[in-house]
């Protein structure tokens, strides 16, 4: 496949050339060879090379044909040609200048390729401590098992900060397919580099809530080696690392947060004593980790956090799902009463009735049942499911009563609530939601036949093959997939050539994991085809399904480059060095949220999101999902979590950890990012260096707290420095 350069790499090209052709003039009757000076290099063109080498998942662009010298007449000297530059992560790694060493550490990672694991190997004994902590990072992103060993020598290096980015980079190597035993080799020596940051004065001076990043470095080092051993499910050396005798050595938010995402029992002392910290970040992670331990001695202290309206929104729905979660009816009665409050944060509410589902409180489902005719869609959808759960027969009852819910995505929940219902109660009622006008609703009853297992429901999903929402028809293969009819894969590859025309990848990306369920003989030839993909997160999938189904087949080189053009061109500069970050400004009916992007860290994620807002994307479009002390999401014009802008981007991880009004790209998938994004609530450790950081939010908090799914971005703009657009 040819390669497109940049187009200063052209430039540069054209200049060598003339300068050729102005040395065979000079030269007159001279007898030696005339010596040209190849094209200097510029900062800016390096920048350029590297934003084109990881945009298109390369380490390398292969060398342009020499450039042709006109033979000279006789007696006249013959020039030398300068031998043309060739875009070489490899080499820009070693380049004179630290920053552009780091920047390429960066873009190795993002290539992907194991091949990028030597240099960056290399780069972890760079003079410069920058490099070091961004070829650490990196090698976790490349996630190759060969990283341990040099990863876990960085653990001793003389930067605290590099030597967290080597503990973050074993956690992600250790967390992925075939890496478990080099992280649990890791995991000793991270607990206890861990550990002696965890007793400096300066570990323990941090308050509760702080969030500030960066911070000192023995406090990154600190918090990114106790991150890492969640990642490798290491109990024992996160427990000498964080506790003293028994007791955490701080109650800064981490340390609550590792204890609780680490989902062992022997945490269960340390989190109840957390959970009456200061502090609302520490105590909302430990309530949330009481709640997957399920520990009952917590459900007294929860249940005081949730009657408490001076508790903060944060700690009190994690308590509320806490509580739902450990699954004691004794919490029934409180969490019926606050559900009643009036004036009640409509999402704590909401979260309430999720809960009093989960604990299949009879006291509320009197609640529950006067929600169901709720004003808010979203609430009376929660109502649905939580009445079903409660008592199915009285909800078969109520619903027989009820008129069609005029909003699709009610009517959506409604299939799925009927899919966890005894098949003499919900099939047929299912079977006739196929009928549904609104084809937003035909993926969730198409997953309610699967559920309920009817006898029809993979002649049914073979049928929606055909349908023109993609949507409907990714489903449909999902349960192809699960169910392997007879046929399925024939209506399979068709139904992926139809799918060869969509902007969309979700049907072809459904339609390849349905032939893998196949097994090899049956997917391959499509697998195959799919290497060609229009769109590089199917070619991902399809190399990544191959080299799962046949250890011999590589098919890294066949995907790349990864095809189509950059949001914006390589070599602009508002990409390679630009002024400041753009602010894009978000109005709703609640107020305005302002944000600042990340275009340094995520240039390509900030230049789609501007070229987006520019044409008017977001206006009008409703927020599609809320999570309390979570995110909002936004950025779907189809509202149902499947839509997007028609292509795709490549993800640009990077350093920056989420934390409270962090704004990240939404995925389905490795580089599957497009339109869809999320900000944060409070902090999402779990999401780094997992999802791409491009923004912060500097003001507008508080809207963000308030916002409900179903709530309308008015207006997205974008002020650029000079102009508000």
């Amino acid at each position: 496949m040819t390669q497109t350069l940049l187009p200063s790499f052209r430039r540069a090209r054209c200049a060598s050339g003339l300068s050729v052709l102005a040395a065979v003039v000079a030269s007159g009757c001279a007898s030696a060879p005339a010596v040209v000076k190849g094209p200097t290099t510029t900062f800016e063109q390096k920048m350029a090379w590297m934003l084109q080498l990881e945009d298109q998942r390369l380490l390398r662009i292969e060398s342009p044909p020499p450039v042709v010298v006109v033979p000279p007449r006789r007696g006249r000297a013959r020039p030398t040609a300068p031998q043309p530059i060739t875009p070489d992560l490899a080499t820009l790694i070693v380049d004179p200048e630290p920053r552009v060493r780091r920047r390429a550490a960066m873009a190795i990672g993002r290539v992907g390729l194991t091949e990028g694991a030597t240099p960056l190997s290399v780069a972890l004994g760079d003079a410069d401590p920058e490099v070091r902590e961004m070829a650490a990072f990196a090698l976790g992103l490349i996630g190759d098992v060969s990283s341990a060993a040099p990863l876990t020598t960085a653990l001793a290096d003389a930067s605290a900060v590099v030597r967290g980015r080597a503990a973050e980079a074993l956690g992600l190597i250790g967390s992925g397919a075939g890496g478990e035993a080099a992280g649990r080799a890791a995991a000793g020596v991270i607990g206890r580099m861990a550990g002696e940051y965890a007793r400096t004065a300066v570990v323990r001076a941090v308050q509760p809530d702080d969030e500030a990043w960066p911070a000192a470095p023995e406090v990154e080092a600190f918090r990114l080696g106790i991150y890492a051993l969640v990642r490798l499910h290491a109990y024992e050396p996160l427990a000498a690392a964080v506790l003293d005798s028994g007791a955490p050595v701080t109650t800064w938010w981490p340390v609550a947060y590792a204890l609780g995402r680490i989902e062992d029992a022997r945490a269960e002392p340390a989190l109840l004593t957390l959970l009456a910290a200061h502090g609302k970040y520490s105590v909302a992670f430990a309530a949330r980790g009481l709640g997957v331990l399920k520990a009952r001695a917590a459900v007294a202290p929860l249940t005081a956090l949730l009657r408490d309206a001076r508790t903060p929104l944060e700690v009190r729905v994690s308590a509320i799902r806490a509580l739902g979660a450990i699954g004691d009816p004794a919490a029934g009665g409180s969490l019926a009463t606050v559900a009643s409050e009036p004036g009640l944060d409509p999402n704590v509410r909401l979260e309430i009735v999720a809960a009093l589902g989960m604990v299949k409180a009879a006291e509320g489902l009197p609640v529950v049942q006067d929600l169901l005719s709720d004003p808010w869609p979203t609430m009376r959808a929660a109502a649905l499911r939580a009445a079903a759960s409660i008592d199915p027969e009285s909800f078969v009852l109520v619903l027989s009563s009820m008129d069609p819910d005029p909003q699709w995505h009610v009517r959506a929940a409604l299939a799925s609530v009927l899919a966890t219902l005894s098949p003499d109660l919900g099939l047929e009622r299912v079977r006739s939601m196929l009928r549904d006008e609104d084809k937003r609703v035909i993926p969730a009853v198409l997953g309610a036949l699967a559920h309920l297992k009817a006898p029809d429901a993979a002649s049914v999903a073979m049928a929606q093959l055909k349908e023109p929402d993609f949507a409907v028809r990714a489903a449909a293969a999902q349960v192809i997939g699960e169910l392997k009819p007879q046929g399925g894969v024939d209506a399979l590859r068709a139904a992926y050539a139809l799918a060869l025309g969509d902007a969309a990848i979700d049907a072809r990306a459904s339609m390849l994991s349905a032939l893998v369920q196949y097994g090899a003989g049956e997917a391959m030839p499509t697998l195959k085809e799919a290497l060609a993909d229009k769109e590089w997160a199917v070619r991902l999938q399809a190399a990544a399904a191959l080299a799962k189904l046949e250890a011999s087949i590589d098919a890294r080189a066949a995907i790349r480059p990864a095809p189509g053009g950059p949001i914006a061109r390589y070599d602009d500069p508002q990409l390679i060095a630009p002024a400041l970050s753009p602010h894009v400004f978000l109005e709703t009916a609640k107020g305005t949220v302002e944000f600042e992007l990340a275009v340094l860290d995520a240039p390509q994620t900030a230049s789609n999101f501007m070229a987006l807002a520019a044409r008017g994307f977001f206006n009008g479009l409703q927020v599609h999902r809320v999570v309390p002390n979570f995110v909002v999401q936004d950025g779907d014009p189809r509202g149902d979590g499947e839509g997007g802008p028609g292509y795709t981007i490549r993800d640009e991880l990077n350093e920056r950890p989420f934390l409270r009004g962090s704004v990240g790209m939404a995925l389905s998938g490795k580089d599957t990012g497009g339109s869809q994004f999320f900000i944060t609530h409070s902090p999402q450790p779990h999401l780094d260096a997992k999802y791409t950081v491009f923004g912060r939010v500097v003001n507008g908090m508080d809207v963000v707290d308030r916002i409900q799914a179903g709530d309308v971005i008015q207006r997205v703009r974008v002020w650029d420095g000079k102009t508000m657009r």
